[in-house]
């Protein structure tokens, strides 16, 4: 069985970016065939050319690509960092340390009432900065792996994906614009992160 629309798909993978040497890769996260990366194929779940690199695959076939930054994750945009005022992160006063602290990923809702994952960089006595950026933006993204399993997607499948999302929110391919629930290895995409990096798979799902 090849992968095509509507198919459940799971897959081994290494995800690399670039080192800071070039042409050095740097292992950012990897899916294991004890937790791979489970998703349906064309419900919008992954990123459309992660997907496009996959299309007609079957079970035992080896991939090997790479996403430019600008089909990922998109460039990395310095106006998304902001400085937000301290009051907004306080209550009563008082910021949850539990939460609010530097490098976390918290939940913020925009004017229009949807939420935006935002990394905490610095906090001040009078001011948070954020980072609105996707932690992968701007990197390339190199994928490397073997498909583990091609099946048609139970109606049950489908209808609980009505809302799109893997609820992972990182790296391994997702299109995390509307993450649904669950964590990383448990309902989400199953990502064994290799990288302490705040929003990627395995280690703090947005």
């Amino acid at each position: 069985m090849k992968i095509t629309a509507n198919k459940a798909v799971s897959a081994e993978y290494e995800l690399y970016v670039d080192g800071e040497k070039e042409g050095e890769l740097e292992l950012m996260e990897k899916a294991t065939v004890e937790q791979p990366l489970s998703f349906v194929y064309g419900v919008g779940m992954m990123l459309p050319k992660f997907e496009e690199n996959l299309f007609g695959m079957q079970v035992g076939d080896k991939f090997d690509f790479l996403i430019n930054a600008e089909d990922g994750y998109g460039l990395y945009d310095d106006e998304s960092v902001l400085d937000l005022d301290r009051a907004i992160f306080e209550i009563d006063g008082k910021l949850d340390e539990e939460m609010i602290f530097e490098g976390n990923v918290v939940p913020l809702m925009d004017s229009e009432g949807n939420r935006i994952n935002a990394q905490i960089v610095t906090i001040t006595d009078t001011h948070v900065k954020v980072d609105l950026n996707h932690p992968l933006a701007g990197e390339n993204l190199h994928f490397k792996g073997s498909v583990l399993e091609v099946r048609e997607a139970t109606e049950k499948e489908l209808s609980a994906l009505m809302g799109g999302g893997c609820g992972c929110g990182g790296g391994c391919g997702c299109d995390d614009s509307n993450c649904g629930e669950g964590g990383c290895g448990e309902e989400g995409c199953g990502c064994d992160d290799k990288k302490e990096m705040a929003g990627s798979c395995g280690c703090g799902c947005n």
